[in-house]
């Protein structure tokens, strides 16, 4: 792609986050959201394969249809309430609305069937970009308009978790596997969100760090099936042992990052008398576990077979920078101990 025509994207991509970020109006944080899909469309479809332009169009629906919705909803608010100011949603009728539109947006389950099948169609990069930036616009509504129903997050919330961890388990593409990661990650965010909006950001910010890292190490490796990790011993033998304890954060697991955000969520929920909800949450976390295990297992203790045919790709040295991938493996494995300050951070 011309650099001109990229960079202009990648500006776009980062004013229309900004603009909802800004807004305090709801035609002004829809008209950031349509920039934002507008801006990723070039760059989802830019390699004219087939697959890419389906799942370009999948998302380009998809997104069209989540900002129909929330402009309908935003109207209606105005309309029932006078209101067309993000924090002064007052009816439960457009709240409920827009919070299904955004859930959409970031696909959540049970509106989360086009995620898998986007992600699917793209390369690494523009995963990547889907995974993570295009996350942070409808969260920073989700967080304005904290909604009032309880039941309707909470719904949200589990079925993401356990479908996220469902839906992952029989995969052996490895961007699907990270699509239910997205999936099963959110739910977390989504079921502790009323209860304490700044450890959602915490739980972003790790989860944004652990896949920042994740899409890096298998972009390094030229990796999307499970078979081709396999290969990656021989590429880089040092990033290979380390990437099992990338994945193992990502599942949760203590002494790593991921476990901080997960513990936190859980004695909130606690505190909230929501031990059946809380124990839901915990068991859906060891099926996503156990996919990331599975991963960790085909990268690290199984060997590609040797033939002639495969040993060619193994001894291209990758062009990628290895700084960004440096700094997100040490931050995705060795934040736990800055919970005490995270937790001081987050007090109100």
């Amino acid at each position: 792609m011309n650099p001109y025509i990229l960079a202009i994207l990648l500006f776009g991509l980062g004013l229309g986050t900004t603009i909802t970020f800004a807004s305090s109006h709801w035609l002004l944080a829809w008209m950031g959201l349509e920039m934002n899909t507008l801006a990723i469309i070039p760059l989802m479809a830019q390699h004219h394969h087939p697959r890419a332009v389906e799942a370009t169009t999948k998302y380009f629906l998809t997104q069209a249809t989540a900002a129909a919705m929330l402009l309908f909803a935003s109207v209606t608010n105005a309309w029932l309430s006078g209101q067309w100011d993000i924090q002064q949603m007052t009816h439960p009728l457009p709240t409920t609305i827009i919070t299904l539109a955004l859930a959409l947006k970031i696909g959540l389950a049970p509106v989360h069937a086009w995620l898998p099948e986007v992600l699917q169609g793209l390369d690494l990069t523009v995963g990547l970009i889907l995974s993570t930036w295009q996350k942070l616009a409808p969260f920073a509504l989700i967080l304005q308009i904290n909604p009032t129903n309880s039941t309707i997050l909470i719904i949200l919330g589990l079925t993401s978790t356990l479908i996220g961890g469902w839906g992952g388990l029989n995969q052996t593409q490895l961007r699907k596997i990270l699509a239910y990661s997205s999936i099963a990650h959110l739910g977390w965010m989504i079921l502790v969100l009323q209860f304490s909006p700044s450890l959602t950001l915490l739980t972003l910010l790790t989860y944004f760090v652990m896949t920042f890292s994740t899409f890096l190490v298998f972009k390094l490796n030229k990796a999307t099936t499970i078979n081709t990790l396999a290969t990656s011993w021989t590429k880089a033998p040092l990033l290979t042992s380390l990437t099992p304890l990338i994945l193992l954060s990502l599942g949760g697991l203590p002494p790593l990052t991921g476990f901080m955000p997960k513990w936190l969520i859980l004695q909130e929920l606690a505190k909230q008398d929501l031990a059946l909800t809380a124990t839901v949450a915990a068991l859906s976390a060891l099926l996503s576990l156990y996919f990331y295990l599975r991963l960790s297992y085909a990268m690290t203790l199984t060997m590609f077979p040797n033939n002639l045919s495969g040993t060619t790709p193994w001894r291209l040295s990758s062009t990628q920078l290895t700084l960004p991938l440096a700094i997100s493996t040490t931050m995705a494995i060795c934040l736990l101990p800055l919970t005490p300050a995270a937790t001081a951070l987050l007090a109100p």
